[in-house]
Protein backbone atom coordinates (compact mmCIF):
# COMPACT_ATOMS: atom_id res chain seq x y z
CA UNK A 1 0.00 0.00 0.00
CA UNK A 2 1.40 3.38 -1.02
CA UNK A 3 1.94 5.95 1.71
CA UNK A 4 1.25 9.68 1.29
CA UNK A 5 2.19 12.59 3.46
CA UNK A 6 -1.08 13.81 4.91
CA UNK A 7 0.16 16.32 7.50
CA UNK A 8 3.39 17.97 8.59
CA UNK A 9 4.52 20.49 11.19
CA UNK A 10 7.87 22.04 12.07
CA UNK A 11 9.94 20.84 14.98
CA UNK A 12 11.67 23.44 17.11
CA UNK A 13 15.14 22.69 18.42
CA UNK A 14 16.61 24.68 21.27
CA UNK A 15 20.09 24.71 22.82
CA UNK A 16 20.59 25.22 26.53
CA UNK A 17 23.69 26.40 28.31
CA UNK A 18 24.70 28.48 31.30
CA UNK A 19 24.94 32.26 31.20
CA UNK A 20 28.67 32.09 31.84
CA UNK A 21 29.36 29.42 29.24
CA UNK A 22 31.19 29.68 25.94
CA UNK A 23 27.87 29.32 24.11
CA UNK A 24 26.43 32.40 25.88
CA UNK A 25 29.61 34.36 25.16
CA UNK A 26 29.43 33.35 21.49
CA UNK A 27 25.75 34.38 21.27
CA UNK A 28 26.54 37.78 22.82
CA UNK A 29 29.39 38.30 20.37
CA UNK A 30 27.24 37.25 17.40
CA UNK A 31 24.42 39.58 18.46
CA UNK A 32 26.87 42.46 18.80
CA UNK A 33 28.33 41.77 15.36
CA UNK A 34 24.80 41.53 13.93
CA UNK A 35 23.40 44.87 15.10
CA UNK A 36 26.37 47.23 15.55
CA UNK A 37 28.25 46.90 12.21
CA UNK A 38 25.17 47.79 10.07
CA UNK A 39 24.89 51.02 12.04
CA UNK A 40 28.56 51.81 11.45
CA UNK A 41 28.32 50.96 7.74
CA UNK A 42 25.24 53.15 7.26
CA UNK A 43 26.82 56.03 9.19
CA UNK A 44 30.22 55.85 7.47
CA UNK A 45 28.65 55.73 4.01
CA UNK A 46 27.56 59.37 4.51
CA UNK A 47 24.04 60.67 4.26
CA UNK A 48 22.83 58.69 7.30
CA UNK A 49 21.35 61.77 8.94
CA UNK A 50 19.17 63.80 6.62
CA UNK A 51 20.60 67.30 7.07
CA UNK A 52 18.46 69.00 4.44
CA UNK A 53 15.63 68.06 2.15
CA UNK A 54 13.72 69.62 -0.73
CA UNK A 55 10.13 69.80 -1.80
CA UNK A 56 7.93 71.43 -4.41
CA UNK A 57 5.32 74.06 -3.71
CA UNK A 58 3.59 76.79 -5.64
CA UNK A 59 4.25 80.01 -3.72
CA UNK A 60 1.72 82.72 -3.02
CA UNK A 61 3.10 85.80 -4.76
CA UNK A 62 1.45 89.21 -4.90
CA UNK A 63 2.69 92.37 -6.53
CA UNK A 64 3.02 95.17 -3.95
CA UNK A 65 2.69 97.98 -6.51
CA UNK A 66 6.07 99.41 -5.59
CA UNK A 67 8.23 100.44 -8.54
CA UNK A 68 11.58 102.16 -8.93
CA UNK A 69 12.68 103.11 -12.45
CA UNK A 70 15.89 104.57 -13.82
CA UNK A 71 15.99 105.17 -17.58
CA UNK A 72 19.49 105.67 -18.98
CA UNK A 73 19.83 108.30 -21.69
CA UNK A 74 22.68 109.15 -23.99
CA UNK A 75 25.57 111.21 -22.52
CA UNK A 76 24.76 114.11 -24.82
CA UNK A 77 21.62 115.01 -22.88
CA UNK A 78 21.78 118.06 -20.67
CA UNK A 79 19.72 116.55 -17.85
CA UNK A 80 22.58 114.31 -16.75
CA UNK A 81 21.91 111.19 -18.79
CA UNK A 82 19.04 109.58 -16.87
CA UNK A 83 15.42 109.90 -15.89
CA UNK A 84 13.98 108.44 -12.68
CA UNK A 85 10.67 107.79 -10.98
CA UNK A 86 9.30 105.60 -8.22
CA UNK A 87 6.19 105.05 -6.14
CA UNK A 88 8.08 106.51 -3.16
CA UNK A 89 7.48 110.26 -2.75
CA UNK A 90 10.75 110.77 -0.85
CA UNK A 91 12.72 109.32 -3.78
CA UNK A 92 10.87 111.52 -6.28
CA UNK A 93 11.63 114.66 -4.29
CA UNK A 94 15.34 113.90 -4.51
CA UNK A 95 15.35 113.66 -8.33
CA UNK A 96 14.74 117.30 -9.22
CA UNK A 97 14.89 117.74 -13.01
CA UNK A 98 15.53 114.02 -13.48
CA UNK A 99 12.01 113.16 -12.37
CA UNK A 100 9.70 112.00 -15.13
CA UNK A 101 6.29 110.56 -14.19
CA UNK A 102 5.22 107.61 -16.39
CA UNK A 103 1.87 105.97 -16.94
CA UNK A 104 1.78 102.57 -15.20
CA UNK A 105 -0.81 99.82 -15.54
CA UNK A 106 -0.73 96.37 -13.92
CA UNK A 107 -2.92 93.30 -13.90
CA UNK A 108 -2.51 90.03 -12.00
CA UNK A 109 -4.04 86.89 -13.46
CA UNK A 110 -4.98 83.54 -11.90
CA UNK A 111 -4.95 81.28 -14.95
CA UNK A 112 -5.79 77.96 -13.29
CA UNK A 113 -8.30 79.38 -10.78
CA UNK A 114 -6.53 77.95 -7.72
CA UNK A 115 -6.61 81.16 -5.71
CA UNK A 116 -2.95 81.99 -6.40
CA UNK A 117 -1.86 84.59 -8.92
CA UNK A 118 0.12 83.10 -11.77
CA UNK A 119 0.97 85.99 -14.09
CA UNK A 120 1.66 89.68 -13.71
CA UNK A 121 1.08 91.94 -16.69
CA UNK A 122 3.06 95.14 -16.15
CA UNK A 123 3.19 98.08 -18.53
CA UNK A 124 5.04 101.36 -18.07
CA UNK A 125 4.88 104.24 -20.55
CA UNK A 126 7.61 106.85 -20.05
CA UNK A 127 7.07 110.22 -21.79
CA UNK A 128 10.15 111.59 -23.55
CA UNK A 129 11.09 114.82 -25.25
CA UNK A 130 11.82 114.59 -28.98
CA UNK A 131 15.55 114.87 -28.30
CA UNK A 132 15.64 112.22 -25.59
CA UNK A 133 16.52 108.62 -26.39
CA UNK A 134 16.62 105.68 -23.97
CA UNK A 135 19.67 103.40 -24.09
CA UNK A 136 19.03 101.31 -20.99
CA UNK A 137 16.63 100.55 -18.17
CA UNK A 138 17.01 99.68 -14.49
CA UNK A 139 13.76 98.61 -12.89
CA UNK A 140 12.77 97.21 -9.48
CA UNK A 141 9.39 95.66 -8.68
CA UNK A 142 8.59 94.41 -5.16
CA UNK A 143 6.49 91.39 -4.21
CA UNK A 144 5.05 89.61 -1.21
CA UNK A 145 6.31 86.00 -1.30
CA UNK A 146 4.88 83.23 0.89
CA UNK A 147 5.43 79.49 1.37
CA UNK A 148 3.22 77.34 3.58
CA UNK A 149 3.89 73.63 3.10
CA UNK A 150 6.89 72.82 5.32
CA UNK A 151 7.08 76.10 7.20
CA UNK A 152 5.20 79.36 6.95
CA UNK A 153 7.79 81.56 5.28
CA UNK A 154 6.84 85.16 4.52
CA UNK A 155 9.13 87.72 2.94
CA UNK A 156 9.12 90.83 0.81
CA UNK A 157 11.16 90.27 -2.31
CA UNK A 158 11.96 92.00 -5.56
CA UNK A 159 12.51 91.47 -9.24
CA UNK A 160 15.43 93.48 -10.60
CA UNK A 161 15.66 94.12 -14.32
CA UNK A 162 18.67 95.75 -15.95
CA UNK A 163 19.13 96.06 -19.71
CA UNK A 164 21.30 98.34 -21.80
CA UNK A 165 21.85 98.56 -25.54
CA UNK A 166 24.06 100.46 -27.96
CA UNK A 167 21.20 101.96 -29.98
CA UNK A 168 18.18 103.91 -28.69
CA UNK A 169 15.00 101.95 -28.30
CA UNK A 170 11.28 102.51 -28.33
CA UNK A 171 10.16 99.49 -26.31
CA UNK A 172 11.51 96.86 -23.96
CA UNK A 173 9.61 93.58 -23.67
CA UNK A 174 10.59 91.08 -20.97
CA UNK A 175 9.18 87.62 -20.32
CA UNK A 176 10.66 86.02 -17.20
CA UNK A 177 9.82 84.06 -14.05
CA UNK A 178 10.25 85.03 -10.43
CA UNK A 179 12.23 82.19 -8.85
CA UNK A 180 13.27 81.38 -5.30
CA UNK A 181 17.01 81.40 -4.59
CA UNK A 182 18.38 79.99 -1.32
CA UNK A 183 21.79 80.02 0.31
CA UNK A 184 20.35 78.58 3.52
CA UNK A 185 17.54 76.03 4.00
CA UNK A 186 14.26 77.04 5.57
CA UNK A 187 13.44 75.92 9.07
CA UNK A 188 11.02 73.03 9.61
CA UNK A 189 7.66 74.21 10.91
CA UNK A 190 6.83 77.47 12.62
CA UNK A 191 6.61 81.00 11.24
CA UNK A 192 9.63 82.59 9.54
CA UNK A 193 9.29 86.34 9.01
CA UNK A 194 12.94 87.38 9.25
CA UNK A 195 12.87 88.84 5.71
CA UNK A 196 9.37 90.27 5.89
CA UNK A 197 10.78 93.79 5.69
CA UNK A 198 10.63 96.29 2.88
CA UNK A 199 13.26 95.91 0.17
CA UNK A 200 13.32 99.69 -0.28
CA UNK A 201 13.10 102.06 2.68
CA UNK A 202 10.47 104.30 1.15
CA UNK A 203 10.30 106.64 4.14
CA UNK A 204 13.99 107.53 4.20
CA UNK A 205 14.91 111.11 3.14
CA UNK A 206 18.49 110.09 2.28
CA UNK A 207 19.59 109.50 -1.30
CA UNK A 208 21.83 106.58 -0.30
CA UNK A 209 18.83 104.45 0.65
CA UNK A 210 17.56 104.71 -2.93
CA UNK A 211 20.87 104.03 -4.64
CA UNK A 212 20.49 100.86 -6.73
CA UNK A 213 23.88 99.48 -5.75
CA UNK A 214 22.97 99.86 -2.06
CA UNK A 215 19.53 98.30 -2.54
CA UNK A 216 20.83 95.31 -4.52
CA UNK A 217 23.80 94.75 -2.18
CA UNK A 218 21.57 94.79 0.91
CA UNK A 219 19.12 92.43 -0.78
CA UNK A 220 21.83 89.96 -1.78
CA UNK A 221 22.96 89.70 1.84
CA UNK A 222 19.79 87.74 2.52
CA UNK A 223 19.98 83.97 2.63
CA UNK A 224 16.66 83.69 0.79
CA UNK A 225 15.85 85.90 -2.20
CA UNK A 226 13.98 85.88 -5.49
CA UNK A 227 15.50 86.54 -8.88
CA UNK A 228 14.05 87.22 -12.30
CA UNK A 229 15.18 84.24 -14.36
CA UNK A 230 15.27 83.92 -18.15
CA UNK A 231 14.54 87.59 -18.78
CA UNK A 232 14.23 87.29 -22.53
CA UNK A 233 14.54 90.99 -23.22
CA UNK A 234 13.39 92.21 -26.62
CA UNK A 235 14.65 95.69 -27.48
CA UNK A 236 12.72 97.45 -30.20
CA UNK A 237 14.26 100.46 -31.95
CA UNK A 238 12.81 103.24 -34.08
CA UNK A 239 10.80 105.50 -31.74
CA UNK A 240 8.90 108.37 -33.27
CA UNK A 241 9.46 111.78 -31.66
CA UNK A 242 5.96 112.01 -30.18
CA UNK A 243 5.78 108.44 -28.83
CA UNK A 244 6.58 107.27 -25.33
CA UNK A 245 9.13 104.66 -24.32
CA UNK A 246 7.27 101.52 -23.22
CA UNK A 247 8.27 98.72 -20.88
CA UNK A 248 6.26 95.47 -20.90
CA UNK A 249 6.77 92.67 -18.38
CA UNK A 250 4.93 89.35 -18.68
CA UNK A 251 4.90 86.19 -16.54
CA UNK A 252 6.87 87.79 -13.74
CA UNK A 253 4.94 85.87 -11.07
CA UNK A 254 5.93 82.19 -11.00
CA UNK A 255 3.04 79.96 -12.06
CA UNK A 256 4.92 76.68 -11.57
CA UNK A 257 6.23 74.69 -8.62
CA UNK A 258 9.12 76.12 -6.65
CA UNK A 259 11.76 73.73 -5.34
CA UNK A 260 12.59 74.76 -1.81
CA UNK A 261 15.11 73.30 0.65
CA UNK A 262 14.51 73.03 4.38
CA UNK A 263 15.91 71.54 7.56
CA UNK A 264 14.02 68.28 8.24
CA UNK A 265 12.38 67.58 11.57
CA UNK A 266 13.38 64.89 14.08
CA UNK A 267 10.95 62.20 12.94
CA UNK A 268 11.80 62.72 9.28
CA UNK A 269 15.50 62.28 10.10
CA UNK A 270 14.76 59.08 12.07
CA UNK A 271 12.61 57.68 9.28
CA UNK A 272 15.33 58.31 6.70
CA UNK A 273 18.09 56.83 8.91
CA UNK A 274 15.96 53.81 9.89
CA UNK A 275 15.42 52.76 6.29
CA UNK A 276 19.18 52.77 5.64
CA UNK A 277 19.96 50.87 8.83
CA UNK A 278 17.34 48.15 8.33
CA UNK A 279 18.32 47.56 4.70
CA UNK A 280 21.86 46.69 5.81
CA UNK A 281 20.72 44.91 8.98
CA UNK A 282 18.70 42.37 7.00
CA UNK A 283 21.87 41.11 5.31
CA UNK A 284 23.68 40.74 8.64
CA UNK A 285 20.68 38.96 10.19
CA UNK A 286 20.67 36.41 7.39
CA UNK A 287 24.44 35.82 7.53
CA UNK A 288 24.69 35.46 11.32
CA UNK A 289 21.58 33.28 11.47
CA UNK A 290 23.40 30.80 9.23
CA UNK A 291 26.56 31.10 11.34
CA UNK A 292 24.71 30.52 14.64
CA UNK A 293 22.80 27.56 13.16
CA UNK A 294 26.07 25.96 12.02
CA UNK A 295 27.79 26.53 15.38
CA UNK A 296 24.97 25.14 17.53
CA UNK A 297 24.00 22.25 15.24
CA UNK A 298 27.58 21.05 15.00
CA UNK A 299 28.23 21.60 18.72
CA UNK A 300 31.18 23.91 18.13
CA UNK A 301 30.31 25.24 21.61
CA UNK A 302 28.93 22.82 24.19
CA UNK A 303 25.14 23.05 24.71
CA UNK A 304 22.23 20.80 25.66
CA UNK A 305 19.93 20.48 22.62
CA UNK A 306 16.18 20.23 23.17
CA UNK A 307 13.67 19.28 20.46
CA UNK A 308 10.02 20.16 21.02
CA UNK A 309 6.77 20.28 19.06
CA UNK A 310 5.80 23.98 18.87
CA UNK A 311 2.06 23.22 19.33
CA UNK A 312 2.74 22.84 23.04
CA UNK A 313 2.25 19.06 23.31
CA UNK A 314 3.76 17.12 26.19
CA UNK A 315 6.36 15.43 23.99
CA UNK A 316 10.00 16.59 24.50
CA UNK A 317 13.11 14.73 23.50
CA UNK A 318 16.38 15.51 25.23
CA UNK A 319 19.39 14.86 23.07
CA UNK A 320 22.75 14.07 24.60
Amino acid sequence: MALYELFSHPVERGYRAGLCSKAALFLLLASTLTYIPPLLVAFRSHGFWLKRSSYEEQPTVRFQHQVLLVALLGPEHANGGFLAWSTFPAFNRLQGDHLRVPLVSTREEDRNQDGKMDVLHFKLELPLRPTEHVLGVQLILTFSYQLHRMSTFVMQSMAFLQSSFAVPGSQLYVNGDLRLQQRQPLSYGGLDVRYNVSVINGTSPFARDYDLTHIVAAYQERNVTTILTDPNAIWLVGRAAELRFNIYLENVICDSLTVGTYLPGFWEMIKFAWVQYVSILLIFLWVFDRIKRFVFQNQVVTTSPVTAVPQGGPYKEHLS
